[in-house]
């Protein structure tokens, strides 16, 4: 992960949702946004902790400490 680049919380609730096993449609009902959206805010996750799935964003995420 770039030192300058943080997931916003935004990112970080989305990942939480995804590591309880919800799905993007699920996130997006529970967070009141579109699935397009969760995707967008996924994206940006991969991006800033440079992986290429969910999973690994998860997994890199709680190995940071950025989500429990």
């Amino acid at each position: 992960m770039q030192q300058n680049e943080r997931l916003t919380e935004r990112e970080a609730d989305v990942l939480r949702l995804l590591a309880r096993g919800r799905t993007y449609a699920q996130a997006a009902a529970e967070l009141g946004m579109s699935a397009h959206t969760i995707g967008t805010h996924v994206k940006n996750a991969y991006r800033k902790l440079d992986v290429h799935s969910a999973p690994a964003a998860v997994l890199q995420a709680v190995r940071l400490g950025l989500i429990l």
